[in-house]
């Protein structure tokens, strides 16, 4: 069975659990183990990484390439 074919094997699956005691615990194992996987893929910014990163800003800046706050409020009051 392909990853899609699981997917839609465990939605319908999930849809038919009327405990809620069983959905928390299917919700909790699924946001921890999100939360973990994330956390051991999680590696630190090398030194270069981050003085790349620093002179992108700085470029950014000084060819005046950035997004006001109020504009990305905004934004986000969009998809909220």
């Amino acid at each position: 069975m392909n990853i899609e074919a699981r997917k839609i094997s465990f939605i319908q699956e999930y849809l038919r659990i009327d405990n809620e005691d069983i959905l928390n615990a299917v919700e909790n194992f699924f946001y921890k183990t999100k939360s973990e996987v994330f956390e051991d893929n999680l590696k630190p910014m090398t030194l270069e990484k981050f003085n790349e990163e620093i002179d992108q800003a700085l470029e950014d800046e000084n060819n005046s390439d950035l997004t006001k706050v109020e504009d990305l409020k905004k934004r986000i009051q969009i998809f909220s």
